[in-house]
């Protein structure tokens, strides 16, 4: 049976900062001999709104296994992208707000720009920049979720026949616990709690597509956090209304404003369904 990490043509390792990606790459060194293959290439794709942990996270990978992990940011001009690293990346939203400012409306559950532009797209420039022409995208999603794969392997190449996306994780059988028990092992780990085996606070901080309650847990946690979120659909409902319908002026027309979600926190009321469940999203764990 062939191994599902053994990488034998270029590959784009998408390592998104957390546990679960963080686990491919350790399996994709494994089946390496210890080291990353010669034509494979790690990226993590930094939005500015991750945690400080993720980003200290991605560091730690690279530095205690040894593997060089390019670190890209999304910009609005020519390339379309800059490789920064731990010290130079983005804390305040930078990439994200310049997103914004460019497209001119705001991502939302029916109109997710944020993941193709910021992430995907970011990548796929750096890597023509390369001279790549054709590649895998190795994603890191596992065999317990059965409705994201279905979904990838539906439609292999969703930006293009440049680019074909593999799931290695998915392939092997492995799910959350697995993930769970490699990390309970290791001498360091992502600093940010788990529900579920989600990372609460993983990816862009307080990413839409979030349950209410989560969301306002973290700003519980970390009032601050509502301030970004707050200034671009302030941003946007001022400067993009007119160009575009009420929904580009809205992370989520359907539920509480960041602003209204702060105010709550606030006040400390309690008002959100504690189990709804997160909407799906490429941007991975």
């Amino acid at each position: 049976m062939n191994d599902p990490f053994k990488i034998s043509e270029p590959t784009c390792i998408s390592f998104s900062g957390g546990r679960t990606s963080a686990y491919m790459l350790w399996r994709v060194l494994q089946a390496g001999g210890g080291v990353l293959p010669s034509q494979a290439i790690v990226c993590f794709a930094n939005t500015g709104k991750e945690d400080e942990a993720t980003l200290r996270f991605v560091q730690d990978c690279s530095e205690r296994w040894n593997v060089p992990i390019t670190w890209l940011e999304y910009r609005a001009a020519v390339p379309g992208f800059a490789v920064v690293d731990f010290d130079s990346a983005s804390r305040e939203g930078e990439p994200f707000e310049a997103m914004i400012r460019k497209e001119k409306f705001l991502p939302s559950p029916v109109q997710r720009i944020c993941t193709s532009r910021l992430k995907i797209r970011t990548m796929h420039k750096f890597l023509k920049a390369q001279g790549w022409s054709e590649w895998d995208q190795m994603v890191g999603l596992r065999a317990d979720e059965q409705r994201r794969v279905a979904k990838v392997r539906a439609r292999p190449s969703p930006e293009g026949m440049h680019e074909t996306m593999v799931l290695p994780l998915a392939s092997a059988g492995i799910s959350v616990g697995e993930v769970g028990d490699f990390w309970a092992k290791q001498p360091f780990t992502l600093d940010l709690a788990t529900y579920k085996g989600r990372t609460l606070a993983g990816n862009c901080d307080l990413c839409y597509l979030k349950p209410v309650a989560q969301l306002v847990s973290l700003i519980q946690e970390r009032p601050e956090r509502a301030v970004w979120w707050a200034r671009m659909a302030a941003v946007a409902r001022e400067e993009f209304a007119d160009k575009r319908s009420p929904y580009s002026y809205y992370f989520s027309k359907d539920r509480p404003s960041y602003a209204a979600m702060a105010k709550f926190n606030a006040e400390q009321r309690d008002m959100f369904d504690k189990n709804e469940e997160a909407i799906a999203c490429f941007c991975g764990d």
